[in-house]
């Protein structure tokens, strides 16, 4: 009952709520007459229009998978300290690349390592040196995948991300050991800048050596970085450092490639340590890192000289190679040729490679005259590895895997196959055997000839 209302027709104060209809209206009970209708009643033309759309309208909301993925981006930075520039650059671009057709319907795996590329590309384009593989560590995931997220992410946002070089980052990572004079004693602490100078300089001749090639940065770093410690005050305390109590007092984890990678530099700085001219003493692994400072300083004439001894040493071996040949090969193939004074002894030795090779021959190398011309089973085996022969060469190469022999199908046994008469015969053993065998054979021709 509504109180305070009054029945225009009849005076009673007696009204109540009827909801018989859509609007509620107040009746008097008495009369029956209607007090008060709703909008409709009072203004049943007009009114305001409300469209459809707008009374369901909703506030549009990320999806959890992006609000993730936010999250997941902003963890990234956290991990790597990066300042906050850089966070909002990669939150902005995995807004970007998270909305894109290209990375709507895929999986959560490619999502996450969506977020950590976004990242990778904001360090880039902000001279924050990073690279793929730490990124493949934090997300637990490929290395290969990454990259090929990346470079789709790239050309789609049409992102143009400078190239990272390993000596770009090796400052950054140099930062990571905690060897200055506040962490270790005095004898054992490096400064970063001589430390950073001198494992740039490692890894550089690292890279002349093709030992970079193909191979994660981080284990060659860390060699570097190692080898640098010991070569910039070499004495007795740091040469009996190995590298698991180096990575200990420097609070890094240890990568196992990285002994060896140090085993890998240690004999291409061997090499070039035994063109040093004033050392007296042999060159060896154990006492190279005394030789380094000289041997990156003139890495350069190094490298020539060594290059140049070791094309000496071929010729020589060739031109006994040659030698050989002679002697072996047949007398109505070698005949002398006369060799003039000016002839060089590269050119004695081709001549000389010419001379024993054998009618049908072609193209024969004269680093491999003695394997092509024996006439034994050593001829049909394949070339010797061309990295052996070479000073400095990948180490997929030097390391060649050996490809396995394709194995021929195995045939399905089923029992009708043919038996010849010797592996018959290596079946009997007995002369029982054997007799019986004979008298079968007899009895077997016997009735073939009385059905003929």
């Amino acid at each position: 009952m509504s109180a305070g209302l009054r029945c225009p027709g009849c005076g009673s104060s007696n009204i109540v709520d009827d909801d018989l209809y859509a609007q509620t209206q107040l009746v008097c009970v008495d009369c029956g007459y209607v007090v008060a209708e709703g909008t409709l009643a009072d203004d049943p033309v007009g009114g305001s229009d409300v469209s459809y759309s707008r009374t369901t309208a909703v506030a549009k909301k990320p999806c959890m998978n992006l609000i993730k993925g936010l999250q997941r981006v902003k963890a990234i930075c956290r991990s790597l300290r990066v300042h906050s520039e850089i966070e909002n650059l990669s939150q902005n671009y995995f807004n970007q690349a998270y909305q894109h057709e290209s990375f709507l319907k895929v999986s959560l795996q490619k999502k996450e390592v969506l977020a950590g590329c976004c990242v990778l590309v904001s360090c880039r384009l902000l001279n924050w040196p990073i690279t793929t593989g730490t990124i493949s560590c934090l997300l637990d995931a490929d290395p290969m995948v990454v990259g090929a997220i990346y470079q789709e992410m790239v050309k789609i946002l049409h992102i143009e991300a400078p190239t990272v070089n390993i000596t770009d980052v090796m400052e950054a990572h140099c930062q990571e050991y905690k060897i200055s004079s506040l962490h270790v004693p005095e004898e054992l602490a490096e400064n970063s800048k001589d430390l950073t100078k001198r494992a740039v300089a490692l890894v550089e001749l690292a890279a002349d050596a093709w030992i970079v090639t193909g191979r994660k940065p981080i284990p060659i770093m860390m060699a570097a970085i190692f080898l640098g410690w010991q070569s910039l005050k070499p004495n007795k305390q740091r040469l009996k450092f190995s590298l698991d109590k180096f990575c200990q007092i420097a609070k890094v984890n240890k990568h196992k490639p990285a002994l060896k990678r140090i085993t890998e530099i240690k004999e291409v700085l061997c090499k070039l340590g035994k063109e040093i001219p004033w050392l007296r003493e042999a060159v060896t692994p154990d006492n190279v890192v005394l030789q380094v400072e000289d041997i990156l300083q003139h890495r350069y004439t190094l490298l020539r000289r060594a290059q140049r001894t070791h094309e000496d040493a071929l010729l020589v071996e060739c031109q006994e190679s040659c030698v050989d040949s002679e002697e072996t090969a047949p007398s109505h193939i070698s005949e002398p040729v006369e060799q003039t004074p000016n002839a060089s002894s590269v050119e004695q030795c081709e001549t000389n490679a010419e001379q024993a090779q054998q009618p049908g021959d072609k193209d024969v190398n004269p680093f491999t005259v003695p394997e092509l011309h024996s006439n034994t089973q050593e001829s049909q085996d394949p070339a010797p590895n061309w990295g052996k022969r070479v000073l400095f060469a990948p180490p997929c190469v030097i390391h060649a895997k050996r490809r396995r022999l394709e194995q021929p199908e195995l045939k399905d046994v089923t029992g009708d196959e043919e038996i010849s008469d010797s592996e018959i015969e290596s079946y009997i053993r007995t002369p029982q055997e054997i007799r019986d065998f004979a008298l079968t054979q007899k009895i077997l021709s016997l009735s073939e000839c009385e059905k003929s």
